[in-house]
C-alpha cells in the first residue's frame, strides 16, 4: 500500500488537498473514474476507492488529480491539517441548516479529526503559521464576501446568519482582515475574493 493511502474496511482511502466545493468533487471523482478506479465515494478532502484495486498506481494518480489542481496529502500531520481545513470549510461554506452558534467549534473539529482539540490546535499552528481560530476568521470573512457579491441579504442578515454579535462587531472584523468596510467591498466591481484553498 502507498503513501497517501490508508486501508479502511478494505477499502483504500485518499485524502485529497485543495477540495472546497461541490464542483471539486464532481471532478475528483470524473478524473478517478476516468482511471478506471471503482470509485464509492467523494466527499470534501477523501475519496474511497472499492476493495479489491490494491495495485494502484498512485503516482498515476497523484498525476491526474495534479493536472485538475488537487494533490494527495501522503504525511500524517499533513492530513490531519486537511481534516480541519475540510471540517472548517464545510461548516462555514457548505452548512445552510445548523446555524454555527449551536455548535462548540473545537468540540467539532476535535471529533471530525477523533484527536484532541488542543493536539489539533497546535499542530496546525506550527504547520500552517496561524491559529485555527484565524483561519475560521478568514474563511468566515470570504464567505461574508460570497454573500455580499450576491446581493440577496443585508448586512444585518449576514451578520446573524453568520453569528456575528451585531453588524459592528462583522464590519470591524471585516476592516481588520480586508482593510475595507463590507459596504466598500460590495460597491467594488472587481472580484475580491481569494479561493478559498489558498487561505
Amino acid at each position: 500500500m502507498g503513501a497517501g493511502m490508508i486501508k479502511k474496511k478494505n477499502a483504500m482511502i485518499l485524502t485529497i488537498r485543495n477540495m472546497v466545493c461541490d464542483r471539486c468533487i464532481r471532478v475528483v471523482r470524473e478524473e478517478l473514474g476516468k482511471l478506471g478506479l471503482d470509485v464509492r465515494s467523494v466527499v470534501l478532502g477523501e475519496a474511497v476507492i472499492a476493495p479489491g484495486q490494491h495495485q494502484l498506481d498512485l503516482e498515476r494518480i497523484r498525476s491526474v488529480l495534479r493536472s485538475a489542481g488537487f494533490d494527495i496529502v501522503d504525511d500524517r500531520k499533513a492530513k490531519i491539517v486537511e481534516k480541519i481545513k475540510t471540517a472548517v470549510i464545510r461548516l462555514i461554506h457548505h452548512n445552510e441548516k445548523t446555524k454555527q452558534i449551536e455548535i462548540n467549534f473545537s468540540e467539532y473539529l476535535a471529533e471530525e479529526v477523533n484527536a484532541d482539540y488542543h493536539h489539533i490546535s497546535s499542530l496546525f499552528s506550527s504547520i500552517e503559521g496561524i491559529t485555527i481560530e484565524k483561519y475560521v476568521i478568514l474563511q468566515k470573512i470570504e464567505r461574508v464576501k460570497e454573500l455580499l457579491k450576491y446581493g440577496e441579504l443585508t448586512l444585518s442578515e449576514i451578520a446573524y446568519q453568520m453569528e456575528y454579535s451585531s453588524v459592528a462587531h462583522l464590519s470591524s472584523q471585516f476592516k481588520k482582515v480586508t482593510g475595507m468596510t463590507p459596504t466598500a467591498f460590495k460597491k467594488m466591481t472587481l472580484p475580491g475574493r481569494k479561493s478559498i484553498d489558498l487561505l
